[in-house]
């Protein structure tokens, strides 16, 4: 007999897409949910006491009113490997690169050492709530091979893939045109689609990669157009100046991808601040995802990133810790950031919002959406559950909350993982790991 397991309590419904229709359309809370687990999946959705009388048989879980049954967080966009340098100090982009990122990715040559730090990685994102990750590896092809078996180990939804750089790094870690191409389109063999893996084809960049290794990878992409690809665009000013004297011919920074085959619909493109009308055109046009970066944005001194402009153009959005420049592991802090952004901006994101982008959003970016990111019949059985009441400070706060929403965004302002009151992975509990 299929084990069932009864989830009952406050529960997130999601049927839309709230940064192009008002979110009251888009999300509701049910005070009194239920969410019928089996096989790993959703098999029902409705109201507790009438999923309890319907299903005797399952073991029940209960939590309060001062709970909030998710799905589980998608992190569309980090880098595993700079897990031991999160939250350094003092430095722009290229700086940063040099200063932190290369030294620290140069020292997962030793294999124990990526296995070591990409378990690390994923048991911190499942102390805080997240469920499934899309993260950039180093050029070593066995730091990818680490990510997917530590993910395969764990249940864990995962999409990653070995970075591609073949000038201004390190001579340790560069590879060239043909070994990009070949450690690449063996991975995808290995892992797209086996379990929970994606594969994404990943130059880190367009200065880290001669114009013969991006087209090696747009060949590879065109080869397997069902894997994703994903890099990072327009992140910072000198950042752009630097790829114009590169590619004095591109039009602008995301010519430098089409121009070799590496933008399409499945591209996700990192932060993404700085864009020029031609590259806000041709992302909607091909219907690729943008992944805003917000506390990596203002810890690096990036810039503002204009989610309403770029959601009122149609273009898919996706949020994201980017773990190394972002500063910290948790989507709820992630999204603080993305609304004290919003409102820089002029644009104060709603709660609905928010936690649709940490969710549904991300999801869809991540050509996702039909499996995870949403509490429905069918979908994988990937939740979190958040305590909003976690802490004193936010306890006192929630008690004059007028409704579930006024909740949550106190949770979602002032929380960190002791508001993931349980994480779930495929119908199965995960044990709190002590990550705080």
């Amino acid at each position: 007999m299929t084990k069932k397991t009864l989830l009952t309590g406050p529960l997130l419904h999601q049927r839309g897409d709230p940064l192009r229709s008002p979110w009251q359309d888009c999300l509701s809370i049910e005070s009194a949910g239920g969410l019928l687990l089996e096989a790993g999946r959703i098999s029902a959705v409705g109201r507790g006491e009438d999923l309890a009388a319907a299903h005797p048989d399952a073991a029940r879980v209960s939590y309060g009113a001062d709970h909030l049954i998710c799905p589980g967080f998608v992190d569309a966009h980090a880098h595993y490997p700079q897990t031991a340098m999160i939250a350094s100090w003092g430095k722009r982009l290229i700086d940063w690169l040099n200063h932190y990122t290369f030294p620290e990715e140069m020292r997962l040559a030793d294999p124990a050492y990526a296995q070591a730090v990409a378990g690390r990685y994923l048991d911190l994102t499942l102390a805080h709530g997240t469920t499934t990750v899309a993260s950039f590896c180093t050029s070593h092809a066995h730091s990818a091979e680490a990510l997917f078996e530590a993910a395969e180990a764990r249940g864990q939804r995962i999409v990653a893939g070995k970075t591609c750089m073949d000038r201004n790094a390190p001579a340790a870690l560069c590879d060239d045109a043909r070994r990009a191409y070949d450690e690449s389109k063996a991975l995808i063999a290995r892992w797209q689609g086996r379990g929970r893996a994606s594969y994404a084809i990943t130059p880190r960049f367009s200065p880290t990669s001669t114009p013969e290794q991006l087209s090696a990878l747009g060949a590879l992409w065109a080869e397997h157009p069902e894997c994703l690809m994903q890099t990072h665009l327009s992140e910072q000013l000198d950042e752009i100046d630097w790829v114009k004297s590169l590619y004095p011919s591109a039009r602008d920074y995301l010519d430098t991808y089409e121009a070799h085959g590496l933008l399409g619909p499945r591209g996700l493109y990192g932060h993404a601040i700085h864009l020029a009308p031609r590259e806000v055109d041709r992302l909607a046009e091909v219907g690729a995802a943008v992944v805003h970066c917000p506390t990596s944005n203002t810890f690096i001194g990036s810039g503002l990133f204009d989610m309403a402009g770029l959601a009122a153009r149609g273009l898919n959005i996706g949020l994201a810790t980017d773990t190394r420049g972002g500063s910290s592991f948790s989507l709820l802090r992630t999204m603080a950031a993305a609304y004290e952004i919003g409102q820089l901006r002029g644009t104060a994101l709603h709660a609905a919002q928010l936690i649709w982008l940490a969710t549904a959003g991300s999801a869809r970016a991540l050509h996702l959406g039909d499996r995870i990111g949403t509490l429905a019949p069918g979908y994988e059985a990937d939740l979190c559950v958040l305590d909003l009441a976690s802490t004193p400070a936010i306890a006192q706060r929630a008690a004059e909350a007028e409704d579930g929403w006024e909740m949550l965004f106190a949770t979602i302002m002032m929380g960190d993982d002791r508001a993931v009151a349980d994480t779930w992975v495929m119908g199965e509990r995960v044990a709190r790991l002590g990550a705080g």
